[in-house]
Order: C-alpha cells, then structure tokens, then sequence
C-alpha cells in the first residue's frame, strides 16, 4: 500500500471511483476524473466494463488525456463512432446505462447537481455551461456517481438551480418525479458519502487519510448523517498510483 504521502487527492478520487464500477457494466463518462475511474477500473478489476462518452463514442484506447471530450486523441481504436441522439436516446433513455459519473459547481445533501448558474446575497447570477447531457444521465442511469471537491459551497444545504436531479427533496420524490435511479456515491478529496436508504439524506461512509470529522463537517454546508463507527477509505495501491501516473494520466492534467 502506498502512505497519504504517496498520492494526490485527486488520484485517491479516481481509485474511489474506479472502485465503485463492476465488471460488465455500461458506464456513461465526462471529462476528467470520471474519465481516469473508468480506465482505471477497466485495466485492473473490471476490464469488461464498456465506456461511453456523451458524444458517440464508445470503448476508445485514448492515446491522451484530451482536451475536450471532441479532441480525436481520446476517440483513438474505439468501437463506435456515433452521435448524441443514438447515445443519450438510442442507450441512456433505454435504461441500459449501469452507471453515470456526473461532476458540477455544487450538489445538496440528497444529491441535486447544480452546473447551471451561481447566486450570491446581492442578487447578481454567474451563468456557466448547464447541462450538456448530465440531466439525461442524471435523470436516466440505473445509478450515479458524484466526483467534487469538499467545500462548504459546493457541498451545500441548497443548490441555486437543480440542473440534473438527485432525490429532489427526499424520499419518494424521485420516483413520483418519473425518473430512474438516483445517485449512490457522493466522492470528495475528503470523505465518501453515500444516501440513506429511507431518507435520502446524505450519510458519510469514510474519512480519507490525514482528513478528520472535524474538518469534513467545518466544510459541509449541511450536517450529513453520521453512522456510528466511520472507517478511513483505503488509500490506493502503489500498482493504481503508477497506472494512473504512467498510462492513464501521464501529464497529470486531471489526477495531478
């Protein structure tokens, strides 16, 4: 194993959420660290896992990072090459997406994912790239996962616009709502929350190394439930490290 020294945040990140995908799953991926998660888990535990991007393509060999989801260099050796109709509709809408990574500006304590716009006290909005497909995965995936960073305003009491749905207000509200799924993993550079099956309140599942409770609640916009015994998340391996660093991300350009 390797020591807290020995990663970044971000690398222990992607391994949380490489280790949330099992083999044989359909995987619905953006840029970024959902997108090293995904490669990630399909080199080491779940090498049967199929990769889609929102754009059409489907189980690429990315010979880089890419800069977009639309640089061909992430597009390289992939077994399909199609359209955001055939993916979103064709596959999403069809309920055959296991699992979507989703990321955003901020998400609530059940799960909501604002990408759409910032408020602040004065009444002044700060507009921002919307939903792009993540109100489809959002609303459609069988689960989603959520990658983002622990602050108190991004991990929040109430997003400023729901622009992809998580359990809305709580239990029950989703499914009256129609949609399907819901999310299951909220993964942050300090803890790993899940939701409780009744409430739909964000619970804390683990800490990560060298984080304490303190510090997770000070940065929490909410009070997450807390379960009785709260385990430290396993800290990647040095095997997951050097893929992460040597194959998948070599310019450190998301996990860095």
């Amino acid at each position: 194993m390797t020591t807290e020294l020995e990663y970044t945040p971000f690398e222990l990140m992607a391994v949380a959420g490489a280790r949330e995908l099992k083999d044989g799953e359909i995987v619905a991926v953006g840029l970024g660290l959902p997108m090293i998660a995904s490669f990630l888990a399909k080199r080491t535990h779940a090498p049967n896992i199929t990769i889609l991007f929102e754009l059409g393509v489907v189980d690429p060999e990315p010979v880089h990072t890419g800069v977009g989801l639309a640089d061909p260099r992430v597009w390289y050796r992939a077994k399909i090459l199609s359209s955001f109709v055939d993916m979103l509709g064709t596959v999403l809408h069809r309920g055959l997406v296991d699992v979507g990574f989703l990321g955003g500006l901020e998400t609530d304590a059940y799960g909501n994912l604002n990408t759409t716009l910032i408020g602040d006290p004065q009444g002044k909005y700060r507009h921002f790239t919307g939903s792009g497909g993540a109100n489809d995965l959002a609303s459609s995936a069988n689960r989603t996962i959520i990658i983002i960073r622990h602050e108190a305003r991004k991990v929040s009491e109430a997003v400023a616009f729901i622009t992809s749905p998580g359990y809305l207000r709580g239990e029950g509200e989703r499914e009256a709502a129609g949609l399907r799924g819901g999310p299951s993993r909220v993964i942050t550079d300090k803890a790993i929350l899940d939701f409780d099956p009744t409430s739909k309140h964000m619970r804390l599942e683990s800490i990560h190394p060298g984080t304490t409770l303190e510090d997770v609640l000070a940065t929490t916009g909410f009070k997450p439930i807390l379960p009785e015994h709260i385990p430290t998340t396993a800290p990647p391996t040095s095997e997951q490290v050097r893929l992460i660093r040597e194959e998948i991300d070599p310019e450190g350009m998301y996990a860095g």
